[in-house]
């Protein structure tokens, strides 16, 4: 392949137009003109495996202390700071980890979150992470009780591979079994998410390639990424989104895809011969800050406004306090009319030795 195809597949596909539409009263637009659409809700801190980017056993192991269950917000106020943010502009509601299977009666959440409207009348998008390890079994039930879709989290098809890097005795074939339990279940269309790291698991990207296409299924590779301070990273060990993207195209070739809304941070591509799609996420090599939409909510009630941040804001106690919907309301407002996080856009010097929160208490 020539450098010149090379750096054109390595080019993400153009995005849509920023639109910078002045905000009103009712949904805040923060610093940088970024709306507030989506709320990724952290419901536990633990998960059942022990990823090295993640949670690494040295650090997370048997003598860690989780939040304890006093500590985590109840399914009533997850809920009441959904509620608030979907009247704010929040069109997106993702439910993480930790690994939010893990989370007991979840279904009764999602019936709850399910409910919420827009002031339009409309329903909002509800999706789920996981690690796929409950999800067969928990599937239909997710379904029914109104989840929309699933994202499952795989980095290797290679049983003694994905064992080293999940650190956990479970096998491939059951998180693909969760997969087509998802997918049978309407849970559709199932995104696979893969986080490569040269020199670990780069050489299942074409495994995982074939293994997907044309199954319906959208598998998305995930740079590297320095989050939280525990996993050890080295931009030594990051494989671009343009490396990526050439080493399939020479097998598969590919074409750009168009972003589906504004702030989709992974760059489409679709099989030429039109079987299937994927996506490339490229925080590292490609940040996406000018259009990140997204607040995050831990599972003891703190909200942070970026993958990256070290501060997050308190609204358990606005909660514990006796606020009114109006006073939740002006206080998720004004937390986000003060956003100004730009990580990825300014990651090096400025960002050595900044403290950050950890992936596995906020997800992904």
């Amino acid at each position: 392949m020539s450098d010149d195809i090379r750096a054109s597949l390595g080019a993400a596909p153009e995005r849509r137009p920023t639109v910078r539409a002045a905000g009103t009263s009712g949904q805040p637009l923060d610093t940088r003109h970024r709306p507030l659409r989506d709320l990724r809700i952290s419901l536990t801190d633990k998960c059942n495996f022990r990823c090295t980017y993640c949670m690494p056993r040295e650090i997370f192991g048997s003598d860690y202390e989780f939040l304890p269950h006093a500590s985590l917000l109840s399914f009533e106020e997850i809920e009441r700071v959904a509620r608030q943010a979907v009247a704010l502009g929040v069109r997106k509601l993702r439910l993480t980890g930790g690994e939010p299977l893990l989370r007991r009666d979840i279904e009764v959440l999602i019936a709850m979150l399910a409910r919420l409207r827009t002031p339009e009348g409309n329903p909002v998008e509800l999706t789920l992470t996981t690690n796929g390890t409950l999800l067969g079994r928990k599937a239909r039930a997710l379904k029914e009780a109104g989840l929309h879709r699933v994202t499952v989290s795989l980095d290797a098809l290679d049983d003694q591979r994905f064992t080293q890097l999940s650190d956990s005795s479970v096998s491939v074939a059951t998180v693909l079994d969760g997969i087509a339990q998802a997918h049978a279940a309407g849970l559709a269309p199932v995104k696979v998410n893969m986080v490569v790291r040269k020199g670990l698991n780069d050489d299942q990207i074409l495994p995982m390639v074939e293994h997907f296409k044309g199954s319906g299924q959208i598998l998305r590779f995930i740079e590297y990424m320095d989050v939280g301070t525990s996993n050890g990273w080295n931009l030594d060990e990051v494989v671009s989104g343009a490396d990526i993207v050439a080493r399939i195209h020479e097998r598969y070739p590919l074409e750009p895809a168009q972003a589906q809304y504004r702030g989709e941070v992974a760059s489409r591509w679709r099989f030429a011969d039109g079987s299937g799609e994927i996506g490339v996420i490229t925080s590292v090599s490609q940040p996406f800050c000018g259009d990140c939409s997204r607040m995050r909510l831990s599972p003891e009630g703190r909200l942070f406004l970026c993958l990256f941040a070290s501060q997050g804001y308190d609204v358990r106690a606005q909660l514990r306090a006796g606020a009114t919907d109006e006073q939740l309301a002006a206080y998720l407002h004004g937390v986000w009319s003060g956003r100004r996080d730009r990580y990825s856009e300014i990651r090096g010097e400025q960002t050595v030795g900044r403290p950050r929160i950890e992936m596995s208490y906020i997800g992904g």
